[in-house]
């Protein structure tokens, strides 16, 4: 993938995907669109808030999340950026913690790396301090957190990387070179604008995995952490490609919106903790074959999960909630397609299909 970086002197060059996107400042973001706005509205109402905490700066302490994370600070945990150290008074810690599918999807907060790489997470959180409203840092004395996410189907301790969390609000991506609906190469003479979204950068740092709970250093604060293990699987990868029908909006290729769209794709993949959202559209497609493509050979033939496709259309909700095996191609293609015919659902309704994916 070609990123080239406007209002700024330097271009860069990556490879995936094989798209065009663009660089911009949040800034560049207009305002979003009536269904643009609904579905923007309906995460910011759902998404999970930062909780708020009191330590003494001297002697740290132990905080405990709602979710049931608990965070060590150590004695002497924090310095001003100046670096000034600060020793004394009570420091504001603010903690978010999400290791549920339901929470990642409303929080924009995908398990995926930044090569397109699959993730299979065990916990993520950012930790934010303060005191007196003056911003701090670590005095190179990391956090502790100890999260209660189970280790899936593998039921043994093991090590698993830590990761640092590339905001969304970063880059703003448009495609002019993508692929159709048959996974064809194909050109656009127009802005196609993707959703941004969260992903993960490997970074130093260990943390452990046991069948109950996970444990990680925290080394930054205002960051997102992540302890995540690759998701390795030796079977064949393909492409995958949602078709939706008559329910995508075509206002979810404008630049409406750099983070949620009037139609988005997600897919659980089975008893694993690994989220994925579909952010590039399918170019220059055939009636009823609009919608969302999976980075290019990336998805192992034969793994099970479930798909969540929804659209915001004329003031409307509408989704799917599919369990699908991802199939072989056919003779002669390059992907494996899936149909969604989505149905109008209310705002509790949708909401229900989100939480479903935490039992998938």
């Amino acid at each position: 993938m070609k990123r080239n970086v406007f209002f700024a002197a330097a271009t860069t060059l990556l490879m995936a995907a094989g798209i065009t996107s663009c660089k911009k400042g949040v800034d560049a973001v207009l305002p979003a669109t009536k269904d643009g706005k609904k579905i923007t509205e309906f995460f910011e109402k759902y998404q999970r808030s930062y909780e708020t905490f009191t330590v003494n700066a001297a002697t740290g302490g132990v905080i405990t999340t709602s979710k049931g994370s608990k965070l060590t600070i150590p004695a002497g945990a924090f310095k001003k950026l100046n670096g000034t150290l600060v020793t004394s008074g009570n420091v504001k810690i603010k903690v978010l913690d999400i290791f549920n599918p339901s929470d990642m999807l409303l929080s924009n907060k995908p398990t995926i790396t930044t090569s397109g790489a699959m993730l299979e997470s065990f916990g993520e959180i950012r930790v934010d301090a303060t005191i007196n409203d003056t911003v701090l840092a670590l005095n190179d004395k990391p956090l502790m957190v100890v999260m209660p996410v189970n280790n899936g189907a593998a039921g043994q301790q093991r090590e698993i990387p830590m990761w640092n969390g590339v905001e969304p609000d970063q880059i703003q991506e448009y495609v002019m070179n993508g692929h159709n609906h048959l996974n064809q190469p194909t050109t656009v003479t127009h802005q196609i604008f993707m959703a941004t979204t969260l992903q993960w950068e490997q970074i130093a740092g260990i943390g452990t995995a046991t069948p109950t709970q996970s444990s990680f250093p925290i080394d930054a604060l205002g960051q997102w952490r992540n302890c995540d293990a690759l998701y390795n699987d030796p079977r064949p990868k393909t492409t995958v490609l949602g078709y939706f029908g008559n329910g995508f909006n075509p206002e979810s290729n404008e630049n409406v919106n750099s983070y949620m769209k009037p139609s988005m794709l997600f897919f659980k993949t089975k008893t694993t903790n690994t989220l994925l959202r579909f952010t590039t559209s399918i170019l220059n497609a055939a009636a009823g074959k609009d919608g969302f493509m999976s980075y290019q050979n990336s998805i192992p033939v034969g793994q099970e999960g479930t798909f969540l496709a929804i659209t915001s259309m004329n003031d409307k909700f509408y989704a799917e909630l599919k369990d699908v095996t991802i199939g072989a191609p056919a003779s002669g293609t390059t992907f494996f397609g899936v149909d969604f015919n989505m149905t109008e659902v209310t705002e509790s309704g949708l909401l229900s299909l989100i939480n479903q994916l935490d039992t998938k």
